[in-house]
């Protein structure tokens, strides 16, 4: 992309006259839940202190930094905003944990429940002509010890404790408003089908139009366009083939195609046209790739690509899961790529899309990943299954991500390996994703326990290089990890799965880290001594998988140290334990190359056996 709008909140939909409201708002505990009976939202009163938005409460950036069980929040400001005849004024919210209600002069203009995800109100009945100033009011409820809901990796005890941080509740996504015409794109969504040519590109308006309404496509490859095309629109929701001519020459192709060695983006504009007049557009962009899996290979762009993946929690000290600033986020895609990495797994957190816009820019694969309850029950299945699809219905455009993970280690379907009803889910979930993107590989629940995935993640954190070498080393040796022992406190694969050439990949391994000092607040798995022998064990792991014919590639835990897991590559600071090229040589190195015919008839063995 040429000129990216990478500090908008939306980066693949953007228009101008967007106005920011991020900053410092009002704020109220309400620990007693008397906000509703005493109609908090018609006063100024309750609200008692200051707030940073969007960081959460928790965090200190917010000027409040109160850790403590806090389930009802109230937050208020004033914008200026002023109704216009045909144009409608939209309030939009990145995220809020869990559960929001928002007013609008007192008047209730929406809610919305899921802590991970966005969304949109049209609050233009509500303003007062009459007032230069608006005032937005808004009830955050996340309740802490209620495990239904998806938490990912925000702790339910006062203090965090193993691999759970403090909580993020409330707003921790920016907030902002923008002006648009009454019938205007609300939704843009594009998915390349390389091999015909062509991009399919999904489209939402507002709402239905009156009449036939036409809608103009230009992709470009910065002055170069590549696709000039109209299409007339005569309802609310449409998909259109955009034909690309450029992606039938095989050598011009190349040029065009993505990957994180050569992360071309085209730029798209989406021109909303009413009786030959423009009402909407809006400015995008896309990728064209392909990602799949065949033979025991993870495929981009139809070819072999080792995965080299660290995993990251997209948490800072100060701010927790809300990033300090927009440059934290591009420095966070740098820092992966620094350190020889050509992916991340998001772990447990839905990211912001500056983030992932960033990967996309920068050339860093993704993988997205739901954050999880902890409890299996009706709730907690309705609750995840419909945060999960507005997830990957958000995301689906970014050529970064490259694979859906919405369960983790039977994370919410603890006893998956025994209840036929969460692993129904667990394939559901499957299914469900799959159903509405057919274009990425799908993981049932990474880790182990597998009903139906596209890749067999494994998490092992073998300690020594040998360990790695006895399970992975080759066919044999991957199949009896596979079907006959546990690499962890779980079997890997569920039932009698069909084998239809899986990659294997070690979704979590390493997780290396120093040696606590006495009272050190700490969790990890293997630990060192010094920055050498961090060196020496990590190229041993990393070398191990390496030089693995059967591995298709691994995620090392992990980025960064995070509270108290202590076992990232950086500091929690964004500070390297070992030098930035020292790890990159560690982890570029190629994969020692094995004769054909004896990993065939490896292969060969193993999958006879499978059947």
């Amino acid at each position: 992309m040429a000129n990216p709008d990478l500090t908008h909140p939306r980066p693949q939909l953007v228009r101008d006259g967007w106005t920011d409201l991020c900053g410092e708002w009002r704020f109220a505990f309400d620990d007693d839940d008397r906000g509703l009976r005493e109609r908090w939202w018609t006063s100024a009163e309750a609200f008692d202190r200051a707030i940073t938005v969007p960081y959460p409460p928790e965090s200190k950036a917010s000027g409040v930094h109160e850790t403590g069980y806090h389930p009802v929040l109230w937050y208020r400001r004033t914008f200026e905003a002023a109704a216009v005849e045909g144009r409608r004024t939209l309030l939009h919210f990145g995220a809020v944990d869990y559960r929001a209600k928002v007013w609008v002069n007192g008047v209730p203009v929406g809610d919305h429940e899921g802590g991970q995800t966005p969304f949109a109100l049209d609050v233009t009945d509500a303003l007062d002509p009459a007032q230069p100033e608006q005032v937005l009011v808004v009830r955050a409820e996340d309740q802490p010890l209620d495990v239904s809901q998806p938490r990912g990796k925000q702790d339910w005890l006062p203090e965090p404790h193993a691999i759970w941080y403090h909580r993020t509740s409330g707003i921790w996504q920016p907030v902002w408003t923008e002006t648009v015409a009454e019938l205007h794109v609300s939704e843009v969504r594009w998915t390349p089908e390389i091999g015909d040519a062509r991009v399919r590109m999904a489209l939402q308006l507002s709402g239905v139009p009156a009449g036939p309404v036409t809608v103009r496509v230009v992709l470009r490859l910065g002055e170069e366009v590549l696709s000039h095309q109209t299409v007339q629109v005569r309802d609310n929701a449409s998909e259109h083939d955009i034909a690309v001519p450029a992606l039938r020459n095989g050598q011009y192709r190349q040029r065009l195609l993505w990957s994180p060695e050569s992360p071309t983006l085209i730029d798209a504009e989406v021109t909303l046209l009413d009786d030959g007049t423009m009402v909407d557009e809006v400015s995008s962009y896309l990728g064209l790739r392909s990602a799949e899996v065949a033979d025991g290979r993870f495929l981009l762009n139809g070819r072999p690509y080792f995965l080299r993946l660290v995993l990251g929690q997209g948490y800072w000290p100060q701010s927790h899961l809300t990033a300090p600033d927009d440059a934290a986020l591009k420095r966070e895609a740098e820092l992966i790529k620094e350190l020889g990495f050509n992916g991340v797994r998001v772990h447990q957190k839905v990211e912001d899309p500056r983030f992932l816009s960033w990967c996309d820019r920068l050339g860093v694969l993704v993988w997205g990943e739901m954050a999880n309850a902890y409890e299996y029950s009706v709730p907690a299945v309705e609750r995840l299954t419909r945060e999960w699809l507005d997830v990957v219905r958000r995301d689906v455009s970014h050529p970064c991500v490259v694979t859906w993970v919405p369960l983790n280690e039977s994370w919410g379907v603890p006893d998956i390996a025994e209840r036929a009803d969460q692993q129904h889910f667990a394939t559901a979930l499957y299914h469900l994703t799959k159903a509405i993107d057919p274009s990425r590989p799908v993981i049932s629940n990474d880790g182990w326990e597998h009903t139906e995935s596209d890749i067999w993640g494994v998490h092992d954190y073998s300690p020594t290089e040998a360990g790695l070498r006895e399970r992975y080393g080759d066919a044999d040796a991957v199949h009896r990890t596979l079907h006959e022992r546990w690499p962890g406190r779980h079997r890997v694969l569920l039932g009698d799965p069909v084998n239809a050439g899986q990659p294997v990949v070690l979704t979590e391994f390493g997780g290396l880290s120093y040696t606590p000092s006495a009272g050190e607040k700490w969790f990890g798995y293997g630990t060192v001594e010094s920055a050498d022998e961090l060196r020496d064990r990590l190229g041993e792991l990393i070398g191990a998988l390496l030089d693995s014919p059967e591995v298709a590639g691994f995620c090392y835990t992990q980025l960064t140290d995070t509270e108290q897991e202590r076992n990232g590559l950086l500091t929690e600071n964004r500070e390297p334990k070992l030098p930035l090229d020292v790890v990159h040589e560690i982890l570029t190195r190629p994969a020692r190359a094995v004769p054909t015919e004896m990993v065939d008839a490896q292969r060969s063995r193993a999958r006879a056996r499978i059947r």
